[in-house]
């Protein structure tokens, strides 16, 4: 994990975080851009929603966390949501891939 600045005011750490929470919005938009493509490579729904690779992805995801100190069961339900929308997303896009 990269360094971590200790900062001087409250408002130092609030712009910090309003970084980091624009970089993590950047790479869930980066990451919804590869499931889309994702779509490109199944031939069917039940390899779209690929179970094992998400219980495969959700236990990486839980020692990563262990890892770096921060609440597994948290991480796993931002993925849940993220995972389930993404899922639906790429569905659609499988479905309207032979249309082009």
């Amino acid at each position: 994990m990269s360094s971590l600045k200790n900062c001087k005011s409250l408002e130092e750490v609030r712009t910090h975080i309003d970084t980091l929470d624009d970089k993590i919005v950047e790479m869930i938009s980066q990451r919804s851009h590869y499931v889309r493509q994702a779509a490109a490579f199944k031939n069917s729904v039940d390899e779209v929603k690929a179970d094992d690779r998400i219980d495969f992805i959700m236990q990486r995801l839980r020692h990563k966390a262990i890892e770096l100190e921060v609440s597994p069961n948290m991480i796993t339900e931002l993925f849940i949501i993220m995972i389930n929308e993404m899922v639906e997303t790429e569905i659609a896009e499988f479905r309207n891939k032979d249309t082009f």
